[in-house]
């Protein structure tokens, strides 16, 4: 039988304000545990939330930037459920009016892009931390577990995807531009690590053809993109094994164990009543009118698929390279700068550079992009040096390797030109010179010359291959082809 997968997910993302979204307590991560709990976080007899205005600010950019609606009124209101790690008894979240209904993201599957449309997002309060650490002792000595209450009340927005995705790349590919998005927007971190930014996956299958959805398992919180494809790619794999060997699916809640790469049950999927929902009495409806939404559009910057487009269709970029210098704030900002240096007609080769040597010796260095040693301004000229022929590309990725290293030591980063003179690397453009230099190479290499003639046109290649080491590869390869075509012909 062939299935089809069915997956949706639920990401919390921890939104970026400095105190807590209904106490003052600070939101500092790595702070000593129970150090950031004021009495609202503790549930202490008697205090009162307050709303956390930037956290609805957040959201609603969020909103915004995915083409959602934003409601007029939307409702804070408790769920109910009882963990050593909630000390109130309950949840501030949002059921029936969220923030946030509809809305879509597009990603990039390989070459196709596809649309997937949201459900909704609402804001809520995280819950505290659970510590089952090795060696944590009670006070009689026994193993036991403590609770840590910094991360209570941390404001997150829990953004909810239709069943619309269809393979774990898929969802890779969607959680990546969505944490693209909250981080470029500011309105997460996206330190995964940390918990800034988690993900839920909701996995079934089903025989294709079939209308009706499969029974669903619920994956919680992967914290790595490599987890979530892992996690899902189990569960699929289990879930088609267990009904081909005449099982069912049970809806459950599991949890993911990247040790043995395996998903394993944690609890029964409670459904919506399990909660007993009902609206919070301590706060009031949260009401957003058409002044706050157009100030907060005002204050957005351009969205990355509002630059894919626009550099699509003005430099003739692909969407692939597109997708590359949108992936994230930095690396846009890098493009934009090299382009108004060097001019739109450059605009591929800037692509290229950011996306091959830029990028590489940033990931080999373990450096994000704001933190690069090398500026626009020491970049440009390589790209405009081999633009007017001085240099060729190869030559250029030479040179950027020793600006890169002179850059890392902390020495004076040498201009392109410095660097060009000092080592003699002018690309050899006379055409007397360099058919000179075909003749000799002609001259030593008659079996490739017979080959290329009898129709083989790798022979042709290893020609170039040799002119060029001849030149110790200062020969301008465009005018090497040109001469070598011609004089075989």
């Amino acid at each position: 039988m062939q299935w089809e997968i069915v997956i949706g997910l639920e990401t919390h993302a921890q939104l970026q304000t400095q105190s807590k979204i209904f106490s003052g307590a600070s939101t500092r991560f790595d702070a000593g545990p129970n150090t950031q709990a004021c009495a609202v976080d503790l549930a202490l007899p008697g205090v009162l939330p307050v709303l956390n205005r930037q956290a609805v600010e957040h959201a609603i950019r969020f909103g915004l930037a995915v083409g959602a609606k934003i409601s007029p009124a939307s409702i804070f209101a408790r769920k109910n459920y009882f963990y050593p790690d909630l000390p109130k008894g309950y949840q501030i979240s949002q059921m029936d009016l969220p923030v946030v209904v509809g809305g879509h993201l597009e990603i990039l599957v390989g070459d196709q892009v596809k649309v997937v449309e949201l459900t909704r997002a609402h804001m809520e309060e995280d819950a505290g931390k659970s510590v089952h650490e090795e060696g944590f002792l009670g006070p009689h000595g026994e193993a036991s577990s403590g609770i840590d209450l910094n991360r209570a009340g941390t404001p997150l927005l829990e953004i909810v995807t239709e069943p619309v995705m269809r393979s774990a790349a898929e969802a890779v590919a969607y959680a990546k531009a969505l944490h693209t998005l909250m981080v470029w927007l500011g309105v997460c971190d996206g330190n995964m690590q940390e918990g800034s930014f988690r993900c839920d996956a909701n996995v079934s299958v089903r025989p294709i053809g079939q209308k009706e959805f499969g029974t669903r398992c619920e994956i919680k919180n992967l914290n790595s993109f490599r987890f979530l494809e892992e996690a899902i790619q189990y569960e699929v794999r289990r879930q088609i094994e267990l009904i081909e060997d005449g099982g069912m699916v049970v809806q459950e809640t599991r949890l993911y164990d990247p040790d043995r790469q395996e998903t394993r049950s944690m609890r029964s999927k409670e459904d919506a009543n399990d909660y007993r929902y009902f609206p919070d009495p301590d706060l009031l409806p949260v009401v957003i009118d058409d002044a706050w939404i157009a100030d907060v559009r005002s204050k957005m910057p351009a969205l990355p698929a509002q630059l894919r487009e626009q550099w699509q269709s003005e430099f003739g970029l692909s969407a692939y390279d597109t997708q590359l210098l949108t992936q994230d704030r930095d690396t846009a900002k890098v493009f934009e700068a090299l382009l108004a240096i060097v001019g739109k007609p450059l605009a591929k080769a800037v692509a290229n550079l950011i996306a091959g040597e830029f990028a590489s010796s940033l990931s080999r260095a373990g450096i994000a992009t704001a933190d690069a040693p090398l500026k626009a301004e020491h970049l440009a000229p390589l790209l405009t040096r081999v633009a007017d022929g001085t240099i060729s590309n190869k030559i250029a990725k030479d040179i950027f390797a020793i600006l890169w290293e002179e850059a890392i030591a902390g020495k004076a980063i040498s201009t392109v030109d410095q660097v060009i003179d000092a080592k003699g690397l002018r690309q050899i453009s006379d055409s007397g010179e360099l058919e000179a230099m075909i003749d000799k190479v002609l001259e030593a290499n008659e079996k490739s010359v017979e080959e290329f003639r009898s129709g083989k046109e790798k022979a042709f290649n290893a020609l170039v291959g040799q002119i060029m080491k001849a030149s110790q590869g200062k020969a301008n390869p465009g005018q090497v082809n040109e001469l070598l075509r011609k004089k075989l012909s």
